[in-house]
């Protein structure tokens, strides 16, 4: 139904009225109340209508902690950026920078004729870094376990390393070396998933001649000599580490590796590297080239060594195994041109560390192969000493060379008796004749005294024996030297609680008893009596050459003119009847003069005696000096004197001839 307009139009109207009506309402009371609020504010006032929420004190007390706290920051800014700015920048850069080593190019090592005994080959290592471990325990353990499954490292091996060098966390721990090549690429690609885990390249000594010490044309005796580096030991870093060797550094152990270890090791480098968060390197920022170490040229001849190292394996393939010592030294100036120390080792094994087991079967070998009794090797001297004796009796004046006695075999002394070694005896003996065939019966009476023969009695003998250097180091450089031992009546009453008798003066005068001495000892006194009366110092280096210079080594002798001139003369001519006449007759073969010494010492009367033989040559100008010791071989005369002769002979065609 539509409704009517008219009606609609009248509606609209009302609504209209009505509009209109409320609109003027609401604006009137909205004027009335603006109107209102603005007579109160006109009245009150804003801060009547708001209120005081602060006193004047309390905002000053708050304008100052403002203050302070203003100033605490600024301080704390000028403290860290200022005065402590380089430090918090050093330390900043710790994290991307580091400073690692660049190891010296170890100096080599050659023979009095340049030919090179050393050499340094490629070696490759695992090593950590602490720091760039993952800090967080379970990942730090992730890396180790992963580490240990590729180097074949026990994790406990490495956990003890870390936990042993917690103080140096930013050097690099050696875990393993002589790493094969193959081991090494793989450890290296995946180390960019190990945080501070890196392969590190080096260098080790590889021992030219004893790469087949089995074979006839090695020299391994020169180990000895040599020696061979090892790594630090506790000790050994702590009184190392201010002349700046790292915790797994290497250090020369034995031999004139350990020596001359400050001149052949060189001066280390320095490369400052950027590194990322791995701790891998990523840049070289600067580097400090290292100094190469000095070589170091030796008075051995690689060839003399070889001579005579195989004319003591000849002998052992003969006799069986012995304990040998044999010396070759130029008697004017202490040079060594061989020594060997039987049996040897081969000190290549210990290059870069050996094996337990390897190590276990040196240790194991009653022939103790790692001692060098060339220079620590004590043996009662026998015969060999009786030049010493004849010498301290002439310059006393107890004899003279027509001086004497009657040697009928054997001196009665109470109910003792004192034997010589022919049956019988040697009749008639002067000086020279008792050198040249060892008649104990003379040195007896020149020693102890006999009858109304007054002897040089055990002090003077003491006194001789210090002058021609027994009792005391000889100075060679080479390590663990011994001084071998005079005994003396104070030392046999303290340790045995018995006085000195007349017959223990008796044994010490032919070397028996409880005289000790080292082959290099018997090598310096014998010299002594080829160069007319001077104590050498011995010496295998010769020269250090470094790139800008060569230095001779000094080695003044010890003494000169230990006694004089005629007495001397007298013992020479002793030790040339040896040769001529006596018990050296075996020397007559080489075509040059000699003069030696034959010595058997007794030690053990259920074991041969200790064979000795010492010599020089040529008699009128000596070159050469050798000395032979066969720890319980027999006779010296016997078995170590062709040892000598068959030396002598290859000497003299080398350096005679020449």
């Amino acid at each position: 139904m539509s409704q009517d307009p008219f009606e609609m139009q009248g509606a609209n109207d009302q609504w209209g009225k009505l509009d209109k009506k409320f609109h003027h309402s609401w604006v009137e009371e909205n004027l009335n109340l603006e109107n209102n609020l603005g007579k109160h504010t006109t009245q009150a006032g804003t801060r009547s209508y708001l209120g005081k929420s602060m006193s004047g004190v309390k905002l000053r007390i708050f304008a100052v902690i403002i203050l302070a706290g203003i100033s605490i920051i600024l301080g704390k800014s000028f403290y860290a950026q200022v005065l402590r700015g380089s430090y918090f920048r050093n330390l900043s850069e710790s994290n991307r920078l580091r400073i690692r080593p660049i190891v010296a190019e170890r100096g080599i090592i050659f023979d009095r004729f340049g030919k090179q005994l050393v050499q340094n080959v490629p070696d490759f290592s695992l090593s950590i870094i602490p720091q760039d471990l993952p800090t967080d325990p379970t990942k730090r353990q992730e890396v180790i376990k992963r580490l240990s499954e590729l180097s074949l490292v026990p994790e406990d091996t490495i956990n003890s390393i870390l936990a042993k060098y917690k103080n140096y966390s930013y050097e690099s721990l050696i875990i393993k070396d002589n790493l094969d090549y193959d081991t090494s690429i793989k450890i290296y690609i995946e180390s960019v998933n190990l945080p501070g885990v890196l392969i590190e390249g080096g260098t080790k000594r590889n021992y030219i001649f004893s790469n087949n010490p089995e074979s006839a044309s090695s020299t391994v005796s020169l180990s000895h000599i040599l020696g061979y580096l090892g790594r630090l030991n506790d000790d050994e870093y702590q009184n190392n580490r201010d002349q700046g060797y790292l915790v797994s550094d290497n250090i020369g152990k034995s031999g004139v590796e350990k020596i001359y270890e400050q001149q052949l090791r060189g001066t280390y480098g320095t490369k400052k590297i950027e590194i990322n968060a791995a701790g891998q390197e990523q840049d070289v920022v600067s580097q400090d080239p290292p100094t190469p170490g000095n070589n170091l040229y030796l008075t051995i001849d690689e060839e003399a060594q070889n001579k005579m190292e195989q004319l003591v394996k000849n002998f052992v393939a003969t006799h069986g195994e012995h304990r040998i010592s044999a010396i070759a030294m130029d008697p004017n100036n202490g040079e060594v041109i061989a020594m060997v120390s039987w049996p040897t080792y081969n000190n290549n094994l210990f290059s870069g560390g050996i094996t337990t087991d390897n190590y276990q079967k040196y240790l194991d070998d009653p022939n103790q192969p790692l001692f060098n009794r060339s220079v620590a090797g004590s043996i009662p001297s026998g015969s060999i000493v009786k030049p010493v004796m004849a010498a301290a009796a002439l310059e006393e004046k107890i004899i003279d060379i027509n001086t004497t006695v009657l040697s009928t075999g054997e001196l009665h002394v109470g109910k003792w008796i004192f034997k010589d070694w022919k049956v019988g005896g040697h009749g008639i003996t002067n000086v020279t004749k008792a050198l040249a065939w060892s008649i104990n019966t003379f040195f007896y009476y020149i020693g102890g005294g006999f009858k109304n023969f007054v002897g040089l009695g055990l002090d003077k003998m003491l006194e001789y024996f210090y002058r021609f250097n027994l009792g005391q180091k000889t100075g060679i450089d080479l390590p663990s030297e011994n001084t071998g031992f005079l005994p003396s009546a104070a030392w046999k009453m303290k340790t045995k609680g018995e006085p000195w008798y007349v017959g223990d003066t008796y044994n010490l005068s032919i070397g028996q008893g409880d005289l000790l001495v080292t082959p290099i000892q018997a090598a310096v006194w014998t010299s002594a009596f080829a160069n007319w009366g001077t104590i050498v110092k011995p010496h295998v280096a010769k020269e250090l050459v470094s790139d800008t210079a060569t230095t001779t080594l000094d080695f003044p002798p010890t003494k000169t003119n230990v006694v004089s001139a005629k007495t001397i003369d007298i013992v020479r001519q002793g030790m040339r009847e040896c040769v001529l006449s006596g018990s050296c007759k075996l020397l007559q073969t080489l075509p040059f003069t000699s003069a030696g010494k034959t010595g058997t010492a007794q030690w053990n009367s259920k074991q041969p005696e200790h064979a000795w033989f010492t010599a020089f040559a040529p008699y009128e100008k000596p070159q050469i000096e050798v000395t032979v010791l066969i720890e319980a071989g027999g006779e010296g005369s016997v078995v170590s004197m062709p040892i000598a002769r068959d030396f002598l002979s290859w000497w003299g065609k080398k350096y005679l001839t020449h």
